[in-house]
């Protein structure tokens, strides 16, 4: 669970400071005042792409601060990211020259890896996700989400690779030996150009932690002696001084009792000293101000760039290329030796590729059934009381790709006498909020937070208390972070804040404020349209709604 969030110099929002809670939190606002910026800067934190145009104007960097509850996380992910405590942080800058920064608890990451742990914590849909559920092509990646069939999917990426491996020897076999002689000359003068700089995972994150204390080491060593010296190391230093004040105080206080707690400060503070002179003593015995070394590591620094540059964009890519190369070479140095071998394999593989296929349709057939029904009992209560959902699961043999042999695609049909229709042919904006919001309570389950922006585009009246209602529902038990326009919306709210931007002549700034009782009321009287006074039909319509939650 989301417990803090803390955001500095991103787009419009200059210093701000949020605390959650688990169940239904709202945001609203009027149009253009900034509200998707807070989902906007959770994403960030938690890997999406920086962009230095969101940085505040006259900022020089930007950060966002996330605070998790670990119980959250399952144990396996939990030892992987070492997260031992009750609570983690998660920390992204990004400062004006495009130089970003990563850290859990402190640690430096990768952006990646703020990524891979994201995907455990938050599921984000935002205002335009919608449109993604009208195409086929992420249907099949839904399912699979869904049937949790994921160590097949793997045999089936393994079998496939395997197959294409394959084929890509015999078609090195049958290449001419001009192109065969092309190919090895431009693998072999790549794979060299990576073993010469021999790279090691995240030793470019290591680097750029250990560059900015060497490049100032003799800086640093000139003002650690001078410390050193102020602190211990002459007659008149800090230490010594405290030294001579500890002994004539533990004397006075054998004469009055009453000085005894001022002597015992005194030469505690006297312990802290020689324990910080000490420390510092070793500090600057153990800085390096060699020249060469600076030297070195920024042409080590440089050199990794230009791999990552080339081959990345992480050093794991660059890796991954590097054995890839080896195995190319490998193909087209022995290729020829085992032709009819390689034949005899290929049909083996791609029996056993075949097998994988029709093992993935039959589960998928079982888990369209099942998820099309599950989306159906969702969806029926937000205004669908005869609506028809279908997963097609067709399977094409000849076109067999690492993912299996099959195409799936959402029927729907809203309204009775309606055949069902591909998705894309039939809803309008507002179905598709809806069933992409039965898609997310179904598939997201074990998800700790669910983030909607705007999922009530295309609703109003009923239908919006109705998804209002079904968001209430969805945060039991978790956290909802929802940003809306929907006054039936808000009303459901466990939590809400009213985000309003405020613009002086020379900057723009937003402020997030909680709203309770009589101020929310006001606001969801003006999300209704109309007037907030308190004798107005809006209002009181507003404090209906409330009632109805039992929140007015």
């Amino acid at each position: 669970m989301l417990t803090h969030l803390h955001v500095q110099n991103f787009a419009i929002i200059d210093d701000m400071t949020l605390d959650f809670s688990e169940g239904l939190t709202v945001f609203s606002g009027e149009t253009g005042a900034g509200k998707s910026i807070v989902i906007e800067a959770l994403g960030f934190v938690l890997g999406a792409r920086g962009d230095v145009s969101v940085i505040k104007d006259g900022a020089e960097r930007m950060c966002v601060t996330a605070e998790f509850k670990s119980a959250c996380l399952p144990t396996d992910i939990r030892t992987q990211y070492h997260l031992s405590a009750d609570r983690f942080t998660l920390r992204r800058e990004l400062d004006k020259k495009g130089k970003g920064k990563a850290q859990i608890d402190g640690r430096a990451v990768t952006v990646t890896t703020l990524a891979q742990i994201g995907r455990y914590l938050v599921d984000f849909h935002g205002q335009h996700d919608h449109q993604s559920l009208l195409h086929a092509s992420v249907h099949l990646n839904l399912l699979d989400h869904f049937a949790k069939h994921g160590d097949l999917l793997t045999h089936m990426q393994t079998a496939y690779q395997t197959e294409q491996e394959i084929i890509a020897k015999l078609d090195a076999i049958r290449l001419s030996a001009q192109e065969k002689e092309r190919l090895l000359d431009l693998y072999s003068y790549q794979l060299k150009e990576i073993e010469d700089v021999h790279p090691t995972a995240d030793e470019d994150v290591q680097l750029e932690t250990a560059l900015p204390k060497l490049k100032h080491a003799g800086k640093l060593l000139e003002m650690a002696e001078e410390a050193y010296e102020e602190l211990y190391n002459t007659e008149n230093s800090a230490a010594s001084r405290t030294s001579r004040a500890a002994k004539l105080l533990t004397q006075m206080a054998e004469l009055d009792d009453n000085l005894m707690a001022l002597s015992q400060d005194v030469n505690t503070a006297l312990v802290t000293l020689e324990d910080a002179a000490q420390t510092l003593g070793s500090y600057k015995d153990d800085m390096d101000v060699d020249p060469n070394a600076l030297d070195k590591m920024l042409t080590r620094h440089e050199k990794l760039k230009r791999l990552k540059a080339k081959y990345g964009p992480e050093l794991t890519d660059v890796l991954a290329t590097a054995d890839d190369l080896r195995l190319k070479i490998k193909n087209l140095q022995h290729a020829e030796e085992h032709e009819q071998d390689l034949e005899n394999d290929l049909k083996t593989a791609h029996e056993h590729v075949l097998k994988l296929a029709r093992s993935l349709h039959d589960k998928r057939m079982k888990a369209a059934e099942k998820l099309a029904r599950l989306i159906t009992e969702e969806i029926r209560p937000l205004g669908f009381n005869q609506v028809k959902f279908s997963v097609a699961v067709e399977m094409d043999e000849e076109n067999i790709t690492s993912t299996g042999a099959d195409k799936v695609e959402f029927l729907f049909s809203p309204n009775p006498g309606q055949a069902l229709r591909p998705l894309k042919n039939i809803a309008s904006g507002g179905e598709i909020s809806r069933v992409m919001l039965g898609l997310k309570t179904v598939l997201a389950p074990t998800v700790p937070v669910m983030v909607f922006d705007e999922i009530d585009a295309g609703i109003g009246g009923e239908t919006g208390h109705l998804v209002g209602q079904k968001l209430r529902l969805a945060a039991n038990g978790k956290q909802v972070l929802c940003v809306t326009h929907l006054a039936q919306v808000a009303a459901q709210a466990h939590f809400n804040f009213h985000v309003e931007k405020t613009a002086t002549k020379n900057s723009t700034n937003v402020t997030i404020s909680p709203l309770v009782g009589e101020t929310l009321t006001t606001e969801i009287a003006r999300m209704l349209g109309g007037n907030s006074a308190k004798t107005s039909a809006a209002f009181n319509h507003a404090k209906e709604l409330l009632q109805e939650v039992n929140r007015a």
